[in-house]
């Protein structure tokens, strides 16, 4: 059975000391559950009854090809006008509650573990017709059309419809779960699920271009960040840079997964904004 953290929100007690665990540096940062307050939640336009915490967005020294938001809508809330960029595709992972999403006419029910991408230009709503809370992730990314491929369809699946991939030689210690055919290069960014067993890791020091996204949704474990090894546990999210060095290890007692984000299959950028060019 799989079980996803969602933030309380609410505001600690003025007897409660403060997380000590946020870590914002210029390779990596972490955004511990205990910052999810409500004082700094954000409202969205055209957005009815909807909260969200926006925990990362393009911006110099920080994210550079994807915005992250966890969403909470209540009872009637949602919206018939989501997603403001025409050039914007979108990923939705909920973690909590029933939401009903609209593509091309067709409803399609979002319950927990629900996932949905979104490509550029496509329409959408969403609505919460349900008397709890509906919650979930809303990974942004501008899309980079590639010469000679179409552009991706959008589609609906879930953590429960698709099997993980274990990773090879790992005795499925360690395993992936891709909702996107790695191979398929209409796809400019995955966003997965990573699944360590207890005692699995990354038994080396990942370093490479894909910046990353990774919110924790069950489990504890020890991360490598740069020079740093980070405590992390269900709730938190982590921003690594493109060539931040990472490895893992997920000491138990349960399993640990997480929602990864990634940007793939696309040359580097040599003109505009993070380029020299122009």
């Amino acid at each position: 059975m799989n079980s996803y953290y969602t933030p309380p929100g609410g505001l600690p007690d003025q007897k409660t000391l403060h997380t000590g665990r946020a870590v914002f540096t210029e390779a990596y940062a972490v955004i511990p559950k205990g910052v999810f307050s409500d004082i700094v939640t954000s409202l969205l336009p055209n957005w009815a009854n909807t909260k969200c915490w926006i925990i990362a967005r393009p911006l110099t020294g920080f994210s550079e090809t994807f915005s992250q938001y966890v969403m909470e809508v209540g009872p009637g809330g949602g919206s018939d006008a989501p997603e403001p960029e025409s050039g914007a595709e979108g990923v939705i992972f909920v973690t909590g509650g029933l939401l009903i999403l609209t593509l091309a006419g067709t409803e399609h029910k979002l319950e927990t573990g629900g996932y949905a991408y979104l490509p550029a230009g496509q329409a959408w709503t969403l609505h919460n017709r349900g008397s709890e809370p509906g919650r979930f992730h809303w990974v942004r990314k501008l899309y980079e059309p590639a010469p000679g491929i179409p552009a991706p369809e959008a589609f609906v699946s879930s953590d429960q419809a698709v099997a993980p991939i274990a990773m090879p030689d790992t005795n499925n210690a360690w395993a992936t779960t891709r909702f996107v055919d790695p191979n398929d290069m209409r796809h400019d960014m995955h966003v997965n699920i990573v699944t360590f067993q207890p005692g699995g890791l990354i038994p080396f020091e990942e370093t490479h271009i894909m910046e990353h996204g990774l919110y924790v949704l069950e489990g504890k474990a020890v991360y490598k960040l740069n020079k740093d090894w980070v405590e992390v546990e269900a709730g938190d999210f982590m921003w690594l840079r493109a060539y931040c060095p990472q490895a893992c290890y997920a000491g138990g007692p349960g399993r640990f997964r997480y929602l990864l984000y990634k940007d793939v299959n696309r040359h580097p950028r040599l003109r505009g904004p993070g380029a020299f060019g122009r």
